[in-house]
This record gives C-alpha cells, sequence and structure tokens, in this order.
C-alpha cells in the first residue's frame, strides 16, 4: 500500500499482555440491557446484540442503530418487511455427488435453529417465512470428491424470496458446498452449518447477482471438536448486498477460517460483517477479507467483530481487511474490532488498510516493458486471487477469475 493507506495493528501473545490479567481487560463499566433492542444505545459488548426468533424483537432499523449505520435501509423496505415469498420468485437447482442426502425442516425441527438464531431484522423475517428450510447433510465419514452446488436463480427485480439452508457435515467427513446466487430479486438468505467432530467443510457462497438485485444474509456455523471450518464470501454482483458470517464453538481443538472477496463498482453497495465467538478453550480462527472498488458511488463495507471469552484461553485469533481504491469517487468502510476477557491465550490481533495502488509495484512491471493498464490488472488480479485459490474448486476458480478480468475491463484504470 502507499503512504495514503491507514493501517491498524495490533498483536498479543500469551500470557502476559500490558493491560490484562488473568481475568481480561473491563472494558466498560457497564453493560446494556438486551431487553430493550429498539434503541439506538451503544453496545457494551458485542456479546450484548440481541439475537431472537420473534419478528417483534426487531423493529425496523432506521439507519441510525450501530448495526445499520453504514447500510442504505430506505433501499431495502421490502426486503425487511414481515413478507411471505413470491411465487415463482426463485428457482433452485441442487446438485453434486449421490452420497450426500436431501430433506427438509420445519421451525424448530432439529438441527434447525440450533445454531442459527436471527441477530437483526432481515434474519429473523427470513426465518419467520420460511416453512420448511432445505437440508444438505454430508454423512459421517464421508468424503465427497465433488463439490455440492446449489444454484439460486432470481426470477424477476424486486420479487420477494426468502431461504434456510441447513448444512451438516458428519463427524470425519470433507467436503466442499457451494451456494451461488444470480439473476435478479430482493432476496433473503439465511444459512446453519454444522461441522461436526473431526470433519472439515467448505462453504463458498458466490454473489453474482444482477446490477437490480438486494440480498441480506445471516451465516451461522457450529464448530465442533477438531473440526476444520471454511467459510469463503465471493460477491460481485447486486445492487445492495450484505453477508453477516458468523462462527461458534462447540468443542475445543476447532479451528475456523472466514474469507471473503468484494469488487464494488459505481453505484454498488457491497457490505460483509464477521463475528467468531471464542467461548471455548484451545480453537484457532483466521478472518481475511480482500476488495477493490472503482467507479462513483462504490461503497464497501467490512466489519470485523472477534470476542475472546473468559473462558476461552489458549485462542489463537487473527482478522484482516485490506481494500484496494481503484478510482476517485469510491468510499470503503473498515472497522476491526477484538474484545478479549482473557490474558491467557496464544495471540490475537487486527489489521485494516485501504488505499490506492502501490506505485512501486507498477514502476517495476512497467519497467519491464509491462503497459501500464496490463500492469494495474496484474496488480488487482494478484491482490484478489489470494482468495480464489483457496476455494479449491478448480472450475469455480477458473468462472471467479474471468469475473474478476470483466470487472477490470468495465472501467479504465
Amino acid at each position: 500500500m502507499t503512504a495514503e493507506a491507514t493501517t491498524e495493528k495490533a498483536r498479543i501473545g500469551a500470557p502476559s499482555i500490558a493491560g490484562f490479567t488473568e481475568e481480561g481487560e473491563h472494558l466498560v463499566a457497564s453493560k446494556v440491557d438486551r431487553h430493550h433492542s429498539h434503541g439506538t444505545q451503544v453496545m457494551a459488548s458485542r456479546a450484548e446484540r440481541i439475537t431472537s426468533h420473534d419478528v417483534a424483537d426487531f423493529a425496523l432499523p432506521n439507519g441510525r442503530e450501530e448495526e445499520w449505520r453504514f447500510t442504505p435501509v430506505r433501499e431495502l423496505a421490502n426486503l425487511l418487511s414481515d413478507t411471505p415469498s413470491d411465487a415463482g420468485a426463485l428457482g433452485v437447482i441442487v446438485e453434486g455427488p449421490d452420497s450426500f442426502v436431501q430433506g427438509a425442516l420445519r421451525a424448530g425441527e432439529a438441527p434447525r435453529g440450533a445454531t442459527l438464531v436471527p441477530a437483526d431484522r432481515a434474519a429473523v423475517v427470513a426465518s419467520a417465512n420460511v416453512e420448511e428450510a432445505q437440508l444438505i447433510r454430508i454423512p459421517a465419514d464421508a468424503e465427497l470428491d465433488q463439490p455440492i452446488r446449489v444454484v439460486m436463480t432470481g426470477n424477476g427485480a424486486g420479487r420477494r424470496t426468502n431461504t434456510h439452508h441447513v448444512i451438516e457435515a458428519g463427524a470425519n467427513s470433507r467436503a466442499v458446498v457451494i451456494l451461488e446466487h444470480d439473476g435478479s430479486a430482493d432476496h433473503n438468505g439465511n444459512v446453519e452449518v454444522f461441522v461436526r467432530e473431526g470433519a472439515k467443510l467448505t462453504v463458498v457462497s458466490v454473489q453474482l447477482w444482477e446490477d437490480d438485485a438486494r440480498h441480506l444474509a445471516q451465516h451461522d456455523a457450529e464448530v465442533s471438536k477438531d473440526a476444520v471450518y471454511k467459510h469463503i464470501a465471493v460477491t460481485l454482483g447486486g445492487k445492495i448486498v450484505r453477508l453477516n458470517s458468523n462462527v461458534r464453538f462447540s468443542g475445543e481443538g476447532a479451528d475456523a477460517e472466514l474469507l471473503g472477496l468484494y469488487f464494488a463498482d459505481a453505484g454498488q453497495h457491497l457490505e460483509h460483517r464477521s463475528f467468531v465467538d471464542h467461548n471455548l478453550a484451545n480453537c484457532k480462527s483466521n478472518v481475511l477479507y480482500k476488495g477493490a472498488l472503482q467507479g462513483k458511488g462504490a461503497h464497501t463495507v467490512w466489519v470485523g467483530d472477534v470476542l475472546i471469552q473468559k473462558q476461552a484461553e489458549g485462542t489463537d485469533s487473527y482478522e484482516k481487511n485490506q481494500n484496494l481504491v481503484l478510482t476517485d469517487g469510491c468510499r470503503a468502510d473498515s472497522v476491526p474490532n477484538l474484545e478479549i476477557e482473557t490474558g491467557l491465550i496464544e495471540g490475537a490481533g487486527h489489521a485494516s488498510s485501504t488505499g490506492r495502488f502501490d506505485d512501486e509495484h507498477l514502476f517495476y512491471l512497467m519497467a519491464r516493458g509491462i503497459p501500464e493498464d496490463v500492469a494495474r490488472r496484474l496488480v488487482v488480479r494478484g491482490f484478489l486471487n489470494e482468495i480464489i485459490q483457496q476455494i479449491k474448486v478448480p472450475a469455480l476458480e477458473e468462472r471467479l477469475t474471468e469475473a474478476v478480468e470483466r470487472e477490470l475491463a468495465a472501467t479504465e484504470n
């Protein structure tokens, strides 16, 4: 990054941390009342965020709330209303190897609702308006040699859709699940993930919507003992996309990785939020989101929260967000948050940077005869490819690389 970039970093190790004791640091004097969720009070802790299956517990946001202050809520009235899906508004295709199981889960039917409890108005109205969640279960010890693909296609701008997917990876299983979104719709999508003991699961959520689509989503995962979970969000399309990705642990030795890639053009609002709740000891997490912006009015938001609870000794956690601004008229908001209640951890930290091209990189390439426009594309391609190559599905990686190339070709950089 250039000198224009702003960076915030913190790295701390165990067991001695300045300002901390074994009981952690008391960051605030008091906490707010969780049961009064309709005001504009600032939460004392990320753990204070209201969660509920009851629509009445979430008022319509006005944009002044901490959770919504970056989001253009005036354009989301349809998605925030307690409204069922329009008939025929969404086409869904599920494909993959024969070894996985499909099913349906009504509200209250396990494991639906065991880990995803709605945390905002969009998620709760989606949950309330899905009679049957779609279940995808990978049996214990199964190793899928091909990914499971769930392709969701919106069939009209402004048409309301609500979905709830439950993905369960059985003990010691290995699988990749890809959720693809395209077409046009006003889409509310909840995704609930269970990674059972010793399993390895990758969930990739790809947003390739048309320019008039709006998409709000909450993805929650519970990661069990010695399990490995990777969540990758790739957002290239849509007028407004806001995706909340959350993780908690249900066994020691669990490992979670939240990765994201986004590319905002003129007039797009792409917002990603993550929350890692280190509620148990000896678990690991890594969060990395990378984005590029070009065109007047392009707006990206990343808010990353990590909470290390008092009992979560031995935690190893890090989060980072990087944004590359390609043209004037863009805005990137980046907010890393780290809350620690115990000093007995392996390490925790966060970093955030937003800036333009590194002139030295461009000079290096141009000095070797590469034209400036080509050199700029090479820099952006390399910047974003770090996320794409984590998918490990060659066909999808190729598609996304081509999509990024189309984004770069859309504007003279």
